[in-house]
C-alpha cells in the first residue's frame, strides 16, 4: 500500500513537505558518500495507538514500532532499533527492503503498509552501511511480535506521547566521548542511531516539546560497542 491516506496524522505531510523544501542538518552531516553500494533500510512505521497524554500537541495517540535486537549478536546486540537490515540483490528498491526486513523481523505484512516517503539516506561509520530511513503509516495495526528470535529478542509499539514528555528524554553520555540523544520508553533505553534519527523526526514533525538536554545519563556498560567500552 502505497501514496495518499487520509488515516495518516497530519504531521507526516509536514515532515514530506519541509523535507522537500530543504535537508536538515543531520542528513547532510552523515550523507553517504557519493556512489556507495552497500546499502540498507529500517522501517519508521508508525501506527494509531491509545489516545495522547494531556497537552501533548500534535500526537494524536499515535505509536511507532520498535525492536531490541538479539543480546547474542556481533553487531549492535541488545540495542534498541527500527526494523530493518541490508539491501539483498533480489530487492527492487529500497523500500522493498525495509518491507521485506519487516516482516522477517517482526510480521509487518507490506500489504498493510502505507509508505510516505524514503528520507535522506545516513551514512554509519561503525557498520560502513548507508542507511535509508522510510517513513510509513500502519492504519490497522497488530499487537508487536518477535518472527526471527535470531534477530530481534523484543518487539513493541511505544507510545509518541512517551517519546515527546520531556521527562522521558536526556543526553547519553560515556566517558570516551560519546554524547547523543536518548530517550526511555515501555522499559527500553533508545540511544545511538535510532535516537538521533527519531529526534530528528520529531523535530521536523513539530511534535518535540523543550527538554533538558543539559540532563545527562551514562550509556548502560551493557550496551557500549568494544569500541565505546571504556
Amino acid at each position: 500500500m502505497t501514496g495518499s491516506d487520509a488515516s495518516r496524522p497530519a504531521w507526516m505531510e509536514r515532515v514530506a513537505e519541509q523535507l522537500a523544501q530543504d535537508t536538515p542538518e543531520y542528513f547532510r552531516t552523515f550523507a553517504p558518500p557519493v556512489g556507495w553500494h552497500r546499502r540498507s533500510a529500517v522501517l519508521m512505521l508508525f501506527a494509531p495507538g491509545a489516545p495522547s497524554a494531556p497537552g501533548v500537541p500534535g500526537a494524536r495517540g499515535e505509536q511507532v514500532l520498535l525492536t531490541e535486537r538479539a543480546p547474542h549478536l556481533r553487531s549492535h546486540p541488545g540495542q534498541v532499533s527500527f526494523p530493518g537490515g541490508r539491501m539483498d540483490p533480489e530487492d527492487e528498491t529500497i523500500v522493498r527492503t525495509a518491507l521485506r526486513e519487516a516482516q522477517e523481523e517482526v510480521g509487518v505484512a507490506p500489504g498493510d503498509v502505507d509508505v510516505v516517503l524514503t528520507m535522506p539516506e545516513l551514512f554509519l561509520t561503525p557498520s560502513q552501511n548507508s542507511v535509508a530511513p522510510v517513513l510509513a503509516w500502519c492504519p490497522a495495526p497488530s499487537p508487536a511480535r518477535v518472527i526471527d528470535p535470531n534477530e530481534v529478542a523484543r518487539a513493541a509499539w511505544v507510545p509518541v506521547a512517551d517519546l515527546v514528555d520531556p521527562a522521558r528524554r536526556f543526553t547519553v553520555t560515556h566517558p570516551l566521548g560519546y554524547r547523543g540523544p536518548g530517550f526511555e520508553a515501555e522499559g527500553l533505553f533508545v540511544w545511538g542511531f535510532t535516537a538521533m534519527l527519531l529526534s530528528s523526526l520529531l523535530d521536523i514533525a513539530g511534535l518535540a516539546l523543550p527538554w533538558d538536554e543539559g540532563r545527562e545519563v551514562p550509556l548502560p556498560d551493557r550496551l557500549a560497542s568494544p569500541g565505546l567500552r571504556s
